[in-house]
């Protein structure tokens, strides 16, 4: 199936940021590199971060010059380097001044295979993208993507409509790294993962590796 030019739109970004993770299982996150084409994948995994009150967002630390996309317009990009190594995208959610944001975590590729195994170095399939710096690597994704719009027919990272995936193959749990988070911040079930069938894979593959 041809990936669909429609973004999700700026709306989608507005529901409670909890749902929004939940619901943004099964869209295709794109990348239109100007260099190498379309890359894209499936979204499987992603966790809700909901403000300052969240002692796991990085919100709790207020307005800070690497907080201020948090704070921006909902449908734009938040991407932030980690560990001295990873660069993490998340999508930005709520009113304009309400730091919220949704991490996305894992994806299943179904465009740009080629680029993807490469920007991989080797990694067995099932590792490509299966951690928000892998995806980030294989995708492309980096400083430069900061605070892009997410909406609308230029953008050239996006979030567009793909799967319905049911609740029956949706888990959800505590999100991942909040090592020092107290409670209840860190065992809140506001991390989401999705299982998808060989077929529905199949069905939004764009290419085969060469």
């Amino acid at each position: 199936m041809k990936i669909p030019q429609d973004t999700l739109s700026r709306d989608f970004y507005l529901q409670p940021t909890v749902e929004a993770a939940r619901n943004i299982l099964g869209s295709l996150l794109v990348h239109e590199d100007p260099v190498h084409g379309t890359l894209a994948g499936i979204i499987t995994e992603a966790e809700a971060y909901c403000g300052e009150g969240d002692l796991g967002c990085h919100a709790k630390a207020g307005l800070t010059a690497r907080t201020a996309p948090l704070y921006g317009p909902p449908g734009h990009a938040y991407v932030y380097f980690t560990y001295g190594m990873h660069w993490l995208f998340n999508c930005v959610t709520q009113p304009e001044g309400e730091p919220q944001a949704i991490l996305v975590r894992a994806i299943e590729p179904v465009a740009g295979l080629d680029v993807i195994v490469q920007r991989r170095g080797g990694q067995p399939r099932k590792r490509w993208t299966d951690g928000p710096g892998k995806l980030a690597q294989a995708l492309g994704i980096g400083e430069a993507h900061n605070r892009l719009d997410l909406c609308g027919p230029t953008a050239i990272i996006s979030l567009r409509p793909g799967l319905s995936i049911p609740d029956a193959r949706v888990r959800s749990g505590p999100r991942v790294g909040l090592f020092t988070v107290p409670e209840p911040w860190k065992s809140k079930p506001w991390r989401f993962l999705a299982s998808l069938t060989e077929d529905e894979i199949a069905t939004w593959r764009q290419d085969e590796l060469t």
